[in-house]
């Protein structure tokens, strides 16, 4: 399989303004992430609100540069393009928003929304781009004379379907997926899930699916990335996470997800407290706060991410969490 990418302690920090007499806070959105894509898999990045899993997507996307690490795309050193280096990248990744009411232009037609990539980014004539438009259409399961309708005109799972062939109009080779099934109903979920699936089957596409819904984690990826406060806190073959998982908090959102298979129900973790700001995480471990295991050394000293059976984990006491 071709190795499409690759990251290295990717890092993403903020300054925030505090006032004219005060030195601005950092904000660390993304501290130290790195992974490996090959052609055709899928990595899900998982992990509560405010994570930094949208973050890492703008990254890869290249519509943020980082702020320290290094992001190779295909092959080519993405942090340090140029501005036609981004170019061509941009056209090796696209993304899939999570809201398909606000990702769609609604004074556009559906037609000219799916050329619009190809009017910026080729030199197709208007014969091309609009048979190109109608295939990718096609594709993706929607009807010939949907291409001359506007957005509302349509329901929010098909809403989606056209973003999705928007984002394949360029034959990119990364897709980012930041939550695109989560303002769906459960049925329609299902159906664009599969869609996705047999479009990365077609294409030999490589996705970043960026979720908090671990069912559906559990249906798509590969592998499982999970963030906390911008840290990977567990990261490796999904079923290995599922079947094993070693951290507390990966325990924790397996144990809060409804299922209906007993076989598959965890016992709840109960999580106290709220996230701490990631303007001042805690001191060593950053799940400490609310972490039911978690000792003085916890407090004190961060711990590494290291390999526990057959994954990456950054807890102390992974080995005791069977």
């Amino acid at each position: 399989m071709t190795m499409l990418l690759q990251a290295e302690g990717l890092r993403q920090y903020y300054p925030i303004r505090r006032g004219a007499f005060r030195a601005p806070a950092i904000l660390r959105a993304v501290d130290g992430v790195s992974f490996t894509l090959e052609q055709g898999k899928t990595l899900a990045v998982v992990g509560e609100s405010g994570s930094g899993k949208s973050t890492l997507g703008r990254m890869i996307t290249l519509i943020e540069r980082p702020t320290g690490g290094h992001l190779q795309i295909d092959g080519m050193r993405a942090e340090r393009a140029g501005r036609r280096e981004r170019r061509t990248l941009r056209r090796a990744v696209q993304m899939v928003f999570q809201d398909p009411y606000g990702s769609l232009n609604p004074r556009k037609k559906v037609g000219t929304i799916l050329e619009e990539p190809l009017v910026i980014n080729t030199k197709l004539g208007a014969a091309e781009r609009h048979e190109r438009g109608r295939e990718m259409l096609a594709k993706v399961g929607l009807r010939p004379e949907h291409y001359a309708r506007y957005p509302h005109m349509f329901s929010g799972g098909q809403r989606q379907r056209i973003a999705i062939a928007r984002a394949l109009m360029l034959n990119p080779r990364i897709l980012v997926a930041d939550e695109p099934v989560s303002a769906l109903d459960l049925s329609v979920q299902a159906q664009v899930l599969n869609l996705m699936m047999d479009l990365q089957a077609e294409f030999q596409l490589a996705y970043v699916f960026i979720s908090h819904d671990l069912s559906v984690v559990r249906h798509l990826a590969d592998e499982v990335l999970v963030l906390y406060l911008g840290r990977p806190a567990e990261q490796g073959p999904n079923r290995v996470i599922f079947d094993r998982p070693r951290h507390p908090y990966t325990r924790a959102l397996l144990g809060s997800t409804p299922t209906v298979d007993p076989a598959r129900r965890r016992e709840r973790i109960v999580l106290t407290g709220e996230i701490p700001s990631p303007l001042k995480p805690p001191a060593g471990c950053a799940f400490n706060t609310r972490c039911p295991h978690a000792t003085d050394r916890c407090v004190a000293e961060p711990p590494p991410l290291r390999p526990v059976d057959g994954r990456l984990v950054a807890c102390h006491y992974a080995e005791t969490m069977a």
